[in-house]
């Protein structure tokens, strides 16, 4: 093996190797010779040969400098490709974008660094299409999450997106193996939020108090994490005829819109606790 190709701990590099999970990251991306795709953590160039092959423009973004500089020649220099070293999560997209709004991001994503690089997207300016993703199983499942099993994470992604799992993946996928299993997720990329609020800051800075202590009952959480009586939060919900004694994984989207928008009329007069 390269010296060059040796998986980095200290990265947290799992190269991806499974043919058939790699043709169905390649298959969910739906890339034609016409798009533009962002390919994340491109590694030693498995995924990104498939996604050469299908014609469209590539830009692979690689923190590992032995990696970025050995990919091109590794791929037989495709001229659809472009192979930056950078980070993802602190990517400057208009450098690399230009005047161009209608791109695709995929990749197999650090773990550690997986929640950042997601969030980063959902949040640029302007937005991709879609994203497709390999990433801890477990992440997967609380972004693909239905109300019930809904934490933080889902609400900040199924805000800006849809989320759909496409296949699991077992550590024998990868070199090396991880200690967990993965899982490949598709967001597609909504035309506007999920849901109609003032300001998406305000929001998600009562859901992220909603979630402050996710196991207390909602009046008792929403109280901790906005730093108001129980009594005022249980105020609130009685007046939207919601149950203040649920728990935070149960709200749907539209739930906490609705407190929301209620908070933020109710706010002004809310005694501190």
């Amino acid at each position: 093996m390269a010296p060059n190709t040796r998986p980095s701990k200290a990265l947290g590099q799992h190269f991806l190797t499974d043919s058939r999970v790699l043709m169905r990251i390649a298959s969910a991306a739906e890339l034609t010779p016409q798009d533009l795709v962002l390919e994340i953590g491109p590694g030693t160039g498995a995924l990104t040969r498939h996604l050469v092959s299908s014609g469209a423009r590539v830009i692979t973004i690689e923190l590992d400098r032995g990696l970025a500089a050995s990919l091109p020649e590794r791929l037989g220099n495709p001229p659809n490709l472009t192979v930056v070293e950078a980070d993802a999560r602190t990517l400057d997209l208009e450098l690399f974008l230009g005047s161009v709004t209608d791109y695709k991001v995929v990749g197999n994503l650090p773990y550690y660094a997986a929640n950042p690089i997601i969030r980063r997207f959902l949040e640029a300016t302007p937005q991709p299409r879609l994203i497709v993703a390999t990433l801890q199983e477990e992440v997967a499942h609380t972004i693909t999450a239905a109300p019930g099993k809904m934490g933080l994470l889902s609400v900040a992604v199924q805000y800006y997106a849809i989320p759909r799992l496409v296949c699991s993946v077992p550590p024998r996928a990868f070199r090396p193996p991880p200690k967990v299993n993965s899982a490949v997720i598709k967001l597609e990329i909504r035309d506007n939020p999920a849901v109609d609020v003032p300001g998406s800051q305000g929001f998600f800075d009562l859901v992220r108090a909603g979630f402050s202590s996710p196991r207390k009952q909602l009046r008792n959480s929403l109280s901790h994490g906005l730093g108001v009586s129980t009594q005022a939060v249980a105020s609130l919900l009685s007046g939207l005829k919601m149950d203040s004694t649920r728990r935070p994984a149960t709200m749907s989207l539209e739930d906490w819109a609705t407190v929301y928008r209620a908070w933020e009329e109710f706010s002004e007069n809310v005694p501190s606790d």
